[in-house]
């Protein structure tokens, strides 16, 4: 059990103290995460301020994962660790597995992974170590000149969100051999050629025995020379692995006077290990490619003249040029020009979308935020219709690109709950083999063979038995499977979340915003006897016009659009507002009156007709807000307002319906009517109505103690219910900062039709994990037993390798993933 301290002073600024309410909300939801067992606030004394000490289990989650869980619950970890991400080259796991334990052994290293891809990870205190320092142990074994590194020194919290401070730096290290990136291919193939050519003298001359074994020699240093200083490595760390073994087995048949057996076992596996590091490639390269999506340069106006600069160059305010079928260099909003922008590798949206100019400028630069989506443009994205100009709203480090890149490298170190099993099996599953093997070594003594022939069959079962291809059955899945994802427009922060999200067969989603449009739109016009839908429409929207009223300006907008064309709308005055029940303006010379049913018993003028008070509880039934509309004392009729639901919405429930998705329920403030007639529209059978925010949490609590569920939202006003649940989903975080950061999953298009990809991909990663694993296991399981019975090392390696490259290519077959149902990439 480990645990970590947050100062309550830089958690909760305001705070008076660990009593105080908002730190028992904030114990609440940290409590309700897998791994953490306890959560308390510890009070301050004469050495210390006021504390929340977080209990949690390693085993189950990482403390970065911890450091997020208590951002998205308010908080912010203290300044006293950093966190280290940066890139080398893509590797096997092995190579990965002993640079991990180089690293651990740092003092002041607190927590670190190494994804096969290159991505490493480190936790580290501030109080011990420093980011230069681990940089430096790391760089004795980059495999490439230039990596990119990302050191969060803190995050912030307020009211309107958070902001992590990140400095993207580049480092120059030495390469990894006197052949560079490729050194390890180049000694496998050097083994390969000493081989071939000792066995060749042996077998087919009549020339001295030192020269085939110096041959032989030769093989077995070019073969072991990696395997040996990783073995080293891990050793020191008091890790015994794969290369361990392989090591002892090459010795022994060394022991034994079989050369050339125990060179072709360091052959088969430096070869196949080397073709796995460049098998991660692809996948490692899957995911750069998204980096290389900004152009390098923009062409910028400034003091009324232009220039080329860097994209590094551009500050916030910048006004940048983009020229048609050019990228964009920057997140920005357009000010000057209209188009069509090609969002496909950012959002994944497969079809251009239109952009024009905002209204208010200045209002724009003030609040990126809340600018609209035919405004807002994206870094990487493509222009194509015509040029126009954009104004920079954020920096080359800090724009939604750069933010996606990092975080998807920074998920590939997450380590998956799989990944954490085969770590522990793999702990006891080697030092059982090699008890096995010393036992192999007494079978002299049991049956009628010399010692030689156990030594070679006790040998064959220690390659055997190595767990090669379990250590990066899990890693190179969930590699593909994130990078895929990215590819698609949605961001998923790691391995846990990924595996979670493809076992849940529930899902809840917030309404508004998320199942429908988020803002309302007339529905119904219905008329009473005798009147014409364009004499109503005409009125309201003379009234409503002096509104700034959310509902009224859904009228105006909705109401011009039914208007029959030719039909003037007249101009009204003296517009008063009836708190709680409507208002009433004059309209060529008489009042008009819209509102509530209740409004008609306060006003003068005559009570409301049985007809349109039937019409409005009929609307109602149907989840409608209603506007009854008088001119003078005629009743014109009542109009009917919904949020509407997404277009996307039905077909995106049937979707997940076909993926396996057995439960589906929407979650609402609304009233139950309301959320009733919302959910019948979509497909829901399920729809809980009248729901404040904490009653949210605690509807996704209920149900992730039943099943287990996922929980769809903006990732904003939803965050609370989202960290409750066993994933959250964010939509729209491309145009959200907040969204990125508090979501496990986050599709960068405010579009449903993106949700069955996240969830698709994420369940054909754990059938490949699963696959994987079979595969791995089931060849231990069929070699073992070979191997005692008879099989030679020669063949056993084949196979051993031969599943490790399996395991692995079966896993990038997640790359050319399609989206169910869609065919679209």
């Amino acid at each position: 059990m480990n645990k970590t301290k947050i100062s309550l002073s830089l958690l909760l600024p305001g705070v008076p103290g660990v009593r105080d309410e908002c730190v028992r909300r904030i114990v609440e939801q940290l409590k309700t995460r897998g791994g953490i067992n306890d959560a308390h606030g510890i009070e301050a004394d004469e050495s210390r301020p006021d504390q929340l000490c977080i209990h949690f289990d390693p085993t189950v989650i990482s403390l970065s994962d911890v450091r997020e869980v208590a951002q998205r619950a308010g908080a912010r970890l203290d300044d006293r660790y950093g966190h280290l991400v940066t890139r080398i080259g893509s590797m096997h796991a092995r190579r990965a597995s002993a640079i991990e334990a180089r690293l651990s052994r740092l003092d002041g290293v607190v927590e670190v992974v190494v994804s096969p891809d290159g991505t490493v990870r480190a936790e580290f205190d501030r109080q011990v170590t420093n980011k230069d320092k681990i940089d430096s142990a790391l760089g004795e074994w980059s495999q490439q000149a230039e990596r990119k590194d990302d050191d969060h020194t803190g995050h912030e919290h307020d009211d309107e969100g958070h902001e992590g401070d990140h400095d993207h730096a580049g480092h120059d290290h030495a390469h990894s051999g006197i052949f560079g990136p490729r050194s390890e291919l180049v000694f496998a193939v050097l083994c390969g050629a000493f081989l071939l050519v000792g066995w060749l003298l042996e077998t087919f001359t009549e020339m001295s025995g030192w020269v085939p074994l110096a041959c032989f020699v030769a093989a077995y240093f070019f073969g072991g020379y990696y395997t040996v200083t990783e073995a080293v490595e891990k050793i020191r760390a008091s890790k015994f692995e794969i290369d361990f073994l392989m090591i002892v087995a090459a010795v022994g048949a060394a022991a034994l006077g079989a050369w050339a057996e125990g060179a072709l076992l360091l052959f088969l596996f430096s070869i196949g290990h080397a073709l796995e590091g460049y098998a991660m490639g692809r996948a490692k390269r899957a995911i750069e490619a998204l980096s290389e999506l900004a152009p390098r340069t923009a062409r910028v106006r400034r003091d009324g003249a232009e220039a080329e600069v860097a994209v590094e160059d551009l500050i916030v305010g910048d006004v940048v040029i983009v020229k048609p079928d050019e990228r964009i260099p920057a997140d920005g909003f357009v000010i000057e020009g209209e188009s069509s922008v090609d969002q496909a590798p950012i959002t994944g949206e497969s079809v251009p979308v239109d952009k024009q100019p905002v209204t208010d400028r200045e209002a724009a630069a003030a609040d990126p935020e809340s600018i609209a989506a035919e405004s807002r443009v994206f870094a990487g994205t493509i222009n194509q219709a015509g040029a126009i100009e954009i104004q920079v709203t954020k920096t080359a480090a800090e724009n939604t690109l750069a933010r996606v890149v990092t975080m998807v490298s920074e998920a590939e170190t997450r380590v998956s709950p799989t990944q954490r099993f085969t770590k522990r099996f793999e702990r006891y599953f080697v030092p059982s083999v090699i008890a096995t093997v010393v036992l192999l070594l007494f079978s002299p003594f049991v049956i009628d063979e010399t010692f030689s022939e156990s030594f070679y069959r006790a040998m064959a079962v220690l390659v055997a038995a190595s767990p090669c291809a379990l250590a990066i059955a899990t890693p190179s899945a969930v590699l593909s499977g994130v990078a895929r994802a990215a590819r698609g427009g949605v961001l998923v922060k790691g391995g846990g979340p990924l595996e979670r999200l493809g076992q849940l067969d529930a899902v809840a989603f917030d309404k508004t915003g998320t199942l429908t449009e988020g803002e309302p739109r007339i529905t119904d016009v219905s008329v009473a006897d005798g009147v014409e839908e364009s004499e109503l429409l005409r009125i309201a929207i003379a009234v409503e016009d002096l509104s700034e009223h959310p509902l009224a300006k859904a009228v105006v907008r909705d109401g011009r659009e039914k208007l029959t064309e030719g039909v003037e709308v007249p101009q009204a005055k003296n517009l008063r507002s009836i708190t709680g029940r409507g208002i009433e303006a004059e309209v060529e010379g008489q009042l008009a009156h819209i509102g509530k049913d209740d409004l008609f018993g306060e006003v003068e003028g005559p009570p409301l007709p049985d007809a349109i008070r039937e019409l409005v509880e009929s609307l109602e039934r149907d989840g409608r807000t209603t506007m009854i509309v008088r001119h003078a004392d005629r009743y014109l009729g009542v109009i009917g307002l919904m949020d509407t639901p997404r277009e996307a919405a039905k077909r995106t429930i049937a979707r997940l319906r076909e993926l396996g998705i057995k439960r589906m329920i929407m979650i609402s403030g609304d009233n139950q009517q309301v959320a009733d007639a919302v959910a019948k529209a979509v497909g829901l059978d399920e729809a809980r109505g009248d729901l404040m925010p904490e009653d949210k949490v605690d509807e996704i609590k209920k149900l992730n103690s039943e099943t287990g569920v996922a929980m769809v939202g903006d990732g904003v006003n939803d965050a609370p219910a989202m960290a409750s649940a066993s994933v959250g989903i964010a939509m729209g975080a491309a145009g959200s900062d907040v969204a990125l950061e508090t979501a496990d999953v986050a599709l960068m298009a405010d579009n449903l039709d993106h949700l069955p990809l996240a969830i698709g991909l994420s369940r054909a990663t754990r059938s490949i994990i699963r696959q994987n694993l079979w595969m791995s296991l089931g060849m231990v399981a069929f070699l073992v037993p070979a191997t005692i019975l008879g099989l030679n090392i020669g063949p056993a390696v084949a196979l051993h390798e031969g599943s490790t490259l399996v395991v692995v290519f079966n896993a990038l077959r997640l790359l050319a993933y399609q989206s169910p149902s869609s065919g679209k990439v």
